[in-house]
Order: structure tokens, then sequence, then C-alpha cells
């Protein structure tokens, strides 16, 4: 078919408004939040309905054309980098919440919903959804679901994957297929709905999404604790977690992000510590009140130099806000940052975040190292400029040195990135030859064409 009549096609769905050709438009779809190259596709088309995702579906699938679903491209890792002669399927029009049930306690939304816009909806209707990765403010549901994303409140709550009870997607055919249901319980069939999660656009395009909602916490406290040891601060992790508490947040900071961040943001952090942890836990009055101290005593005997406490709701969400910073503070520094998701066990944290500055050592690179240090899942970020050939060298034997430091330590490529196109060289390290020729061959068998996202997660 010819470029003419292929878009003719594609009006004929979505209508010639939401069909876009201009290569002016199409370079806005060209990269994501990776420091990766981009890549201008053939096309971009925006649905209206959902029925309109299958026939676009279909005709990818017929036309052999790569389809790359789009929601608001702020992953990290190339996943909705586009093929150069592909399509990108963007979902900023399906962005309906279409039913919130306070009884059941689920909501039933389009793949387009903003994060943090169904959040304060949810709330609206007393209830509560736990996750809440940093672009939250931005990025889609859709996009939470094919990345799995976690979040600060990932230690006590959760990720993406666990609040998902069903949903529809459609397969290259453009038929819909369903998985799941609004009960508690569902045994019917295989569990899509868990191999859908995290599969980063590569096996079906999303279309209605049903989501676990739960009760929101009677009340929180969060406190801040300085270190003028980084040492003491990842071993404070470790220690909180074997005494058997789960805070809602366990985020560390190093110097370098603290310092970056305070001159960002202005919310009074601690610039001379070497380290600090941001906590707070939630849920009923009497057990934040008991565990908060004793976090707080811990902290002390472990060699906190302080430890502040929140003292109002204000405070608390100033502080919040200036880790959410972390990221846009960073990103101001140099041309191009490298943020990455190295994730180990728990009590692994000291023994990675020493690592984290060997690297940096050894390949002369300055690593701001942040996160979700309570469930393992660290932000170690370099900023440099790609275009000094080589100090981009560096960086690249740097991020690879990470993947091997985390993997020795038990750990895995990705706590909530995905692996999209940075990391999919790596996955056999850590699964195995043999993990990889099968998921190729069950992609292969879901996707004959292979126009679903293609060369991500498996290559």
């Amino acid at each position: 078919m010819s470029a003419k009549a292929l878009i003719r096609e594609f009006e004929a769905i979505v209508g010639a408004e939401n069909v876009f050709s201009d290569e002016a438009d199409l370079l806005t779809y060209s990269y994501d939040a990776a420091e990766l190259p981009s890549q201008v596709p053939a096309l971009a088309v925006r649905p209206q309905a959902m029925e309109q995702l299958g026939q676009v579906s279909a005709l990818c699938n017929q036309e052999g054309l790569p389809l790359t679903v789009r929601g608001s491209g702020t992953n990290l890792s190339g996943g909705t980098i586009p093929q150069p002669d592909g399509v990108v399927l963007l979902t900023s029009a399906l962005n309906r919440i279409r039913e919130i049930n306070v009884p059941d306690m689920y909501a039933v939304v389009e793949p387009g919903v903003i994060t943090a816009q169904f959040f304060d909806a949810a709330l609206a209707q007393g209830l509560f959804y736990p996750p809440d990765p940093g672009s939250q403010a931005v990025s889609t549901l859709g996009g939470n679901l094919a990345e799995n994303s976690g979040g600060l409140r990932g230690l006590k709550y959760g990720v993406t994957r666990d609040y998902v009870m069903g949903l529809s997607f459609f397969d290259t055919q453009g038929n819909l297929i369903k998985t799941g249901s609004r009960t508690v319980k569902c045994a019917t069939g295989y569990n899509l709905a868990g191999l859908m999660v995290g599969s980063e656009g590569t096996l079906g395009v999303f279309g209605e999404i049903i989501l676990k909602l739960i009760p929101p916490p009677a009340t929180a406290k969060a406190m801040m604790a300085m270190y003028d040891r980084a040492e003491g601060a990842s071993e404070t992790v470790a220690a909180i977690i074997a005494e058997r508490i789960l805070p809602a947040t366990l985020e560390f900071m190093d110097n370098f992000t603290i310092r970056t961040v305070e001159d960002y943001s202005q919310v009074g952090l601690p610039v001379e510590a070497a380290a600090m942890l941001l906590i707070e836990v939630d849920g009923h009055p009497a057990q934040v009140e008991e565990e908060a101290a004793k976090i707080e005593k811990l902290c002390q005997q472990m060699g906190a130099t302080e430890v502040k406490l929140a003292t109002d709701a204000a405070q608390r969400d100033k502080v919040w806000e200036a880790r959410r910073a972390a990221i846009p503070a960073l990103a101001r520094l140099e041309p191009s940052i490298v943020l990455e998701d190295a994730t180990v066990p728990r009590s692994q944290i000291p023994a990675m975040i020493k690592a984290l500055e060997e690297i940096g050592q050894e390949f002369k690179l300055t690593i701001g190292t942040f996160g979700h240090a309570g469930d393992g899942n660290l932000h170690p970020t370099i900023v440099f400029d790609k275009r000094d050939q080589e100090q981009a060298e560096r960086v690249t034997k740097a991020v690879d040195t990470i993947f091997e430091r985390a993997l020795a330590l038990c750990g895995t490529l990705s706590g909530e990135h995905g692996l999209g196109l940075r990391k999919v060289e790596f996955l056999k390290n850590e699964v195995g030859q043999a993990s990889v020729v099968w998921s190729r061959r069950l992609k292969a068998a879901l996707d004959p064409k292979g126009i679903l996202n293609p060369g991500k997660v498996i290559g």
C-alpha cells in the first residue's frame, strides 16, 4: 500500500485530525526520557475510542508496520522509541476514568489517564491508589502497566502489578482479549494480566484497565535522618527492615544529590550531610507513633547526627516534593543524564552503595545516588556531556559495571524502569539464555510478524 493510501486508511479509522505525518510533529514522538538516540516514526495516530485501538493494530499487522504505543513518553529505558518506518499509537485521548466503585473498592480506567489525576480522583472518594512513580504528574496508567512502575511507596504497598485486578487488550489481529475481573478473587483461565503487566507493549495494546483501590492510611508521620557517613545511612535501612518495620517510604539521598536538590528547590535540606534518609510511616495513629519512635531510635543507634520530624502535613509534603525533584535537579547540571535503577535485596543496600562509590572513582565520574532504599531500588544517576566521546564511553562502561555489580549481589537489572532498548542485551546475564529463547518463542506465537514494539525487552 502506498504511503498516501495508508494515511487515508488510518484517517478512516481515527479521523484526519488524529493522523500525524509531518516530520515536525513526528519529532515529538521520536524519543523518550532515556539518553538514547531518537528515531522518527513514519506516522503517529491518536485513537479517540477503544475499538479504534484494535483497528489500528490490525491495520499495522496487515501492512507489517512496527507499532509502538506511547503514553507520555516519560519512561527511562527507551521503551517508547519507535522504529523509523513504524507507527506510534498515542493514548492521550483515551483518558477517561470510567468508574470508581466505592463499595467494592476498584476503578475502571482508560490507558491514557494521568497517574496523579487518578490518585486525586480516588482520594476524593475516600480511597487510595498507592503506586506513585516519580513521573506521576505526567505519566499515564497504561504506561505504568507497561513498565510495571513502582515509586516511593513500593516498600510497603507494592508496585503497579499488585493493583491490577483485570484488563482488556487488543492482539495483532484486532481481537479484544479480556483477563481478570472486578472480583477480589478470580481463578478463571491463565493469568494474562500478570503476563501483560511489564511487557512494555510487546504483546498487545492495553484497553480497559481494572485497578484495585484500598482505604487510605488514617495518619502518617515523616522524618529526616542525617548522617556524616553514607554507610551509616545505608546500614540504617537494613536495620529498619531487620526490625520487621515496613515504612510507607524509606528513601536515600547522597551528599551530591542533597546539594543539587537543595540548590534547585530551596527547601532547607542539610547540604553538609554525607547522606540522609527520608522516612514516612503511616497507618493507625498508635501504630504510627510506635513505629516512628522505634525508627528514630534506630537511626540514632546507627550514627545519625540528627533526626528531624515533620511538624505538620505542609512540612512533610515539602520534603517529599524535594525528593521528587531529584531528577529534574540533576538534569540541570549537564546536557546529558543517565538514570539507572539498580535493585538488590534490601540487606545488600550497604554493599551496593559502596559499589557505586567505587564505580564512580574507577571511571572518574560523579554518580549521584538516591532512591527507594527500603525496597532495594537505587537510582544511580550520572550527569555528563555525551558530545564528549571519551566521557560518554566511560559512562557506558560504568553503567555496564553497575549492572554487573547488582547481579553479583543477587539483584536485578531493573526494579521499575524496564529493559526497553537500554538493557535488553543484559537480560541473558540475569535469567539465562534459555529463558530469553522461551520468551522469544512466546512473543513469536502472539505476534508472528513482530510488529509490537520490536527490539524491546527480549530483543
